[in-house]
């Protein structure tokens, strides 16, 4: 598999990487049937992501897309996060191989499962606004 220098960089240098005590948000997704799981903490302060970090178990595809998708989340409103897509981590990455796509998707979900439990703790029905959060149950791709 040949993986792009961006991916390369955020497996060998993952960014965010940890956890956050007292978290407005947390979401952890994940598949045991792949391996790969996703933990993604958020802070919020007036409607924008202040603070944001992650833990992954999971292949190097699925540390890279974690470590990106928080980059491109953190200091976003949690509009603009939600249009976050796991096409856009994996333009980001400058690509993944296809085998590799489902942990874009796993990135994708963690994120929304943090917000969707911010809204939670907000006593807000979090589905009108993120959607559903499947995770990664669906996927054909994995090892």
């Amino acid at each position: 598999m040949i993986y792009s220098e961006k991916v390369m960089d955020h497996f060998a240098n993952p960014r965010n990487v940890g956890t956050i005590e007292n978290a407005d948000g947390v979401g952890e997704v994940g598949n045991a049937k792949c391996g790969d799981i996703m933990k993604m903490y958020i802070k919020v302060d007036n409607g924008t992501i202040s603070d944001v970090k992650f833990q992954t178990f999971g292949c190097g595809a699925a540390v890279a897309t974690s470590s990106m998708a928080t980059e491109l989340i953190k200091g976003k409103s949690i509009d603009e996060a939600l249009k976050l897509t796991n096409k856009a981590v994996v333009e980001a990455l400058d690509g993944l191989p296809p085998a590799k796509l489902h942990c874009s998707v796993l990135a994708e979900e963690a994120m929304k499962a943090a917000i969707s439990d911010y809204y939670r703790k907000q006593g807000v029905d979090p589905e009108p606004i993120v959607g559903k959060v499947a995770g990664c149950s669906d996927c054909e791709g994995c090892h």
